[in-house]
């Protein structure tokens, strides 16, 4: 046994570090702790340690409510759509047979400037009415939309009146007289439009819309997003087939966006929708006022007197100038060269020790 009292270099060790021993206790007291509370949170305790409760997420009720959302939200959609069908597919094959003679003379740019409206896998083709949308229009937003001025687009189709919106007044669809405006979506596979809702401040309800050539699908509730293209999940999908007409009206045409999505454009599809525009919808200015001028600037008066013998004077030519300048350039130069040589003939003239003392530093 040394001096010190003790037999072991170990004992000695700890005796002059104590605070390593209050360390680990501590240490251990808080992992217990923690260990404790992390056991009644997962076991569905409401402690968290200092006496408050903890709010607990129970993750049946947060998968239950959306689904209940939009379930309550579908059936509200769904309240507002009536389809029918009307068309065999006989009286589809002739109006199938129009569409195609449309699409052709609008390529052979036989319809007035506003009737044909392209774009990548989608063209439209206005009669009766038309409007501003989208990129055309020079302010974004709901309610910027206009109708062209009267005479803008082609007028509807005999064809339209005599195969379509006449077969949907007999079945009751639609009342004598109440479509003013036909638009016909030609979408080649992939193709798309946007989520939107038809113009409240342009268009009466019901909204009608009868297909062809292939059955594809309206949806609901999307959210669109590019670069690459992309589309969430709807909040109904509705199957539109080919000869169906389907009608909007109350929530399902107002308060809900509706779109045709790429994905359901497999085969060639071509959708006629007949709309009645209000009385009061708002037009594009046919006659926009010009733009404000400003009141030119008046030229700057100068404060000098007139020279009464100026007008008497020869005029100096730019040539002259230049001629001028590089004469009085060149006099400069010969006085400078000059008084150059002199100084130095003066120094070389002047005192002789002064100079070597330059030398010398």
């Amino acid at each position: 046994m040394s001096a010190s009292g003790f037999s072991d270099l170990r004992e000695k060790l700890k005796s002059m570090t104590p605070h390593r021993d209050n360390y680990k206790n501590r240490v251990t007291d808080k992992d217990d702790s923690y260990k404790n509370r992390k056991v009644k949170v997962t076991d569905g305790g409401s402690s968290n340690g200092n006496g408050r409760k903890r709010k607990r997420r129970d993750s049946s009720e947060d998968e239950v409510e959306p689904v209940e959302s939009r379930e309550q939200e579908a059936r509200r959609v769904q309240s507002g759509i009536v389809q029918v069908e009307v068309f065999s597919k006989e009286d589809c094959d002739v109006i199938e047979g129009k569409i195609n003679e449309v699409v052709a003379n609008g390529e052979a740019g036989l319809y007035r400037e506003h009737t044909v409206d392209r774009a990548p896998l989608r063209n439209k083709y206005f009669f009766g009415e038309g409007y501003t949308y989208g990129a055309q229009l020079e302010k974004r937003g709901p309610g910027q939309e206009r109708l062209y001025p009267k005479g803008e687009v082609d007028d509807i189709p005999t064809w339209v009146h005599d195969l379509v919106i006449t077969k949907l007044v007999a079945s009751g669809v639609v009342p004598e007289g109440f479509v003013n405006s036909a638009v016909i979506n030609d979408y080649q596979p992939g193709g798309c439009i946007v989520s939107h809702v038809d113009p409240l401040h342009i268009f009466a309800r019901p909204i009608v819309s009868v297909s062809f050539f292939s059955d594809s699908a309206l949806c609901f509730g999307c959210r669109f997003q590019f670069k690459p293209i992309r589309v969430s999940e709807p909040i109904l999908e509705l199957p539109v087939r080919r000869g169906s007409v389907t009608v909007l009206s109350g929530y399902a045409a107002d308060d809900i966006t509706h779109c045709i999505r790429p994905q359901d454009i497999k085969e060639r599809r071509a959708v006629i929708i007949l709309r009645k525009t209000r009385p009061d919808a708002p037009r594009v200015d046919q006659n926009p006022s010009p733009p404000e001028r400003h009141a030119p600037l008046k030229a700057k008066r100068s404060h000098r007197r007139a020279d009464p013998d100026a007008a008497h004077r020869p005029r100096v030519l730019e040539m002259d100038k230049e001629e001028n300048r590089h004469s009085s350039s060149s006099s400069r130069l010969h006085r400078r060269s000059n008084s150059s040589e002199n100084y130095w003939r003066r120094s070389q003239d002047g005192d002789v020790s002064r100079k070597v003392k330059m030398r010398r530093h």
